[in-house]
C-alpha cells in the first residue's frame, strides 16, 4: 500500500468499523432497555407490520370480551327478574288453588284477592323497571334481535344474535293475554279470575280452576324463556373461553417475533463494546500513519 498524506485508507476503515460497531452498541441498548427486537420498521419491515396488525387484533380481542362479558350481565338480569316473576306467579298459583277449595267465605275471598292484586302490581312493577344500559327488557321496547359482537370481524362468526322473544312483554297483561282465549284487561280482573271473588258484583264467581291452567301456561312460558336465556348464556361463556385461546395464542406469537431475547442481546452489547473500544484505540493509531512520510523527508 502507497504511503501517503491526502488519503488515509487504515484510518476510513477503521472509522467505518467504529461506525458499524457503535451503531450496533446503541441498537443492543435499544433492544435491551424496550424489550424489543423490532422498535422500527427499518428493523424488519415484515415483522413490523405482522406486529402491528397482531396489536390491533388484540385489542379488538379485549373489547369482544368486554362485549362478550356485557351481554352475560344483559342475560343474567333478565334471568334473574323472570325468577322474581316467577316466584310471584307460584305464590299467585297457591293461592289460587286455596281459593278453589271452596270452603271460603267472601271475606277470606278478599284477604286472597287481595294479595294476590299485590303480587300481580309486583310483576307489572318488575317488568317495567328491568332495566340494563338503558334498554328495558320486558316492556316490548326491543323490537329485534340484539346481536353481542364476540369476535374481530363482521360475518355472523363473529356474532351472537340473542332473539327479540327472549326480550318479549313480561307484564301481567301481556301474559295472561297471550295465553288465554278470554280477555283481560287489569290486573283487577286477573285477579278476580284467581281469586273467584268479584268485587264490583260483590260475589263469588268459579273460574279458580281455569285460571289454574293459565297461569300454569303463563309459567311454562317463563321457563321456556328462561331454557333460552340459559343456552345464550352458555354460547356467550364459550364465546368469552374462545376469545381467552385466540388472545393467548396471538400474545404468544406476538412475543416470539417482536420481544427481545435479553440474554442474546446483552451478549451482542458486549461484543459491540469490545469492538468499539479496540476500534478507537485503532483509529488514533491509523490518523499517525500519515506522519511516518515526515521520516521520509
Amino acid at each position: 500500500m502507497a504511503l501517503t498524506i491526502n488519503t488515509n485508507i487504515s484510518s476510513l476503515i477503521v472509522q467505518r468499523n467504529l461506525n458499524a460497531a457503535t451503531n450496533s452498541l446503541n441498537q443492543a441498548i435499544e433492544r435491551m432497555t424496550t424489550g424489543y427486537k423490532i422498535n422500527h420498521a427499518a428493523d424488519n419491515a415484515a415483522g413490523y407490520s405482522i406486529s402491528t396488525n397482531w396489536e390491533t387484533q388484540l385489542g379488538s380481542l379485549d373489547v369482544a370480551a368486554d362485549n362478550a362479558a356485557t351481554g352475560a350481565d344483559m342475560l343474567t338480569t333478565l334471568e334473574d327478574t323472570y325468577s322474581l316473576i316467577s316466584s310471584h306467579l307460584q305464590r299467585v298459583r297457591d293461592l289460587t288453588e286455596q281459593a278453589a277449595n271452596g270452603t271460603y267465605g267472601s271475606d277470606s275471598l278478599k284477604a286472597i284477592k287481595s294479595e294476590i292484586t299485590a303480587r300481580l302490581e309486583e310483576i307489572d312493577r318488575i317488568a317495567a323497571n328491568c332495566e340494563f344500559n338503558g334498554i328495558n327488557m320486558m316492556n316490548g321496547d326491543v323490537a329485534e334481535d340484539i346481536a353481542l359482537q364476540v369476535g374481530l370481524y363482521s360475518d355472523v362468526n363473529s356474532q351472537i344474535v340473542l332473539s327479540q322473544t327472549l326480550f318479549a312483554p313480561a307484564d301481567t297483561v301481556t301474559l295472561f293475554d297471550e295465553n288465554t282465549g278470554q280477555t283481560v284487561a287489569t290486573v283487577d280482573d286477573i285477579a278476580e279470575l284467581c281469586s273467584g271473588y268479584d268485587s264490583d258484583a260483590s260475589q263469588i264467581v268459579g273460574n279458580q280452576a281455569v285460571m289454574l291452567d293459565e297461569i300454569d301456561k303463563v309459567l311454562n312460558e317463563i321457563s321456556a324463556r328462561t331454557t333460552t336465556l340459559g343456552a345464550a348464556q352458555n354460547r356467550i361463556d364459550s364465546a368469552i373461553e374462545s376469545i381467552s385461546v385466540q388472545s393467548e395464542n396471538i400474545t404468544s406469537s406476538l412475543s416470539t417475533l417482536r420481544d427481545a431475547d435479553v440474554a442474546e442481546e446483552s451478549s451482542n452489547y458486549i461484543q459491540a463494546q469490545i469492538l468499539q473500544q479496540a476500534s478507537a484505540t485503532l483509529l488514533a493509531t491509523a490518523n499517525q500513519l500519515p506522519s511516518i512520510a515526515l521520516n521520509l523527508i
